[in-house]
Formats: C-alpha cells, sequence, structure tokens
C-alpha cells in the first residue's frame, strides 16, 4: 500500500508540548583546533493525535532545541487513536531503522523503547506495543515511527476510501 496519508495540521489552534529525544555534540576540526556544535531532535505533540519531529542544530544547546521544536511544528502529521491505542498492527520503515506498532488491550501501557516512547507518548497513544528493529540511531527511529504513525487508518477511513459501509469493513 504505496499510499500515505499525512494529513497536515495547522500549529495555530492546538496547544503542542516538547520532548527532547536526543542531543549531540558535534566537532569540526579545523586548523585553530575543534569546534563544537549541538544537534538535537526534538518531538512535539498535543497529546490527542497530532506529532511532529524536528531537528535543530546550533552553537548554543539551548539554540538547537528551540530550532529543533520550530522545525517540529512545520511537520505535524494526525494521527488515528482509539480507544487510547493504533488502530491496526504497522510496519514504518527509514533509512536502516524499522519499527513494528502493534494495538493494545487497555492497561498495558506503551511498550516501546527510547525514542520510539517519546514520540508514542506525544502522539497521545496511552497502550501499544512496539519493537524498534534494525538501526538504533535515534534519527532513524524517530522518522521510522512518524512513518508508521502516518501510515495508520481508522475503519471509518477504509470505509470511506473503498466506497462500502462500515459493516462491510469489519465483516467482509
Amino acid at each position: 500500500m504505496s499510499t500515505i496519508n499525512i494529513k497536515r495540521v495547522k500549529t495555530s489552534e492546538i496547544e503542542l508540548k516538547d520532548r527532547l529525544v536526543s542531543i549531540q555534540r558535534v566537532a569540526k576540526v579545523t586548523k585553530g583546533g575543534r569546534t563544537f556544535s549541538f544537534s538535537a531532535i526534538v518531538v512535539v505533540g498535543d497529546e490527542n493525535g497530532v506529532v511532529g519531529y524536528g531537528l535543530g542544530k546550533a552553537k548554543e544547546v539551548t539554540e538547537a532545541i528551540a530550532k529543533g521544536i520550530d522545525d517540529a511544528k512545520k511537520n505535524l502529521v494526525k494521527v488515528p487513536i482509539i480507544n487510547g491505542t493504533v488502530p491496526h498492527e504497522q510496519i514504518g520503515k527509514f533509512s536502516g531503522g524499522f519499527v513494528f506498532i502493534k494495538p493494545a488491550a487497555n492497561g498495558t501501557g506503551v511498550i516501546a523503547g527510547g525514542a520510539m516512547r517519546a514520540v508514542l507518548e506525544s502522539a497521545g497513544v496511552h497502550n501499544v506495543l512496539a519493537k524498534s528493529k534494525g538501526s538504533s540511531n535515534p534519527h532513524n527511529v524517530v522518522k521510522a515511527t512518524v512513518s508508521a504513525l502516518a501510515q495508520l487508518r481508522d475503519a471509518y477511513t477504509v470505509a470511506q476510501h473503498r466506497g462500502v459501509n462500515l459493516g462491510k469493513v469489519f465483516n467482509g
């Protein structure tokens, strides 16, 4: 299924919370010595189905985080959440990072590691089973997780896309 339903969201009408996923100190070697700068991966979300990620780079940590938040607000996507979990199993891929997310029963919690946990909690998913395979690089894991969440579709959207009623989607 190559069609991804990425629904862009306007930042003006929602209250977003930000989470710092990773911060790296990087060095550039010049003839005068090493020049240090910082890169920060930030995830923002309203914990109600909207999530986005951004990368900020600057000479200071606080500036890098601020730039990351601004970048994340430009890349927001809408995620369908049903009863606090995802509607169906989904695989997400970005570069070497693979993620698998699966719906879970109420009371399970977010079973996911590091960078994936930040994305899922910012999106507002309360019960989910998730596994990260391949690359553990936070950049790739965050992008693969957002990719998986963007590919999710609820039953109503599937029925509308197929041109059938809602009962036909579940009963065949």
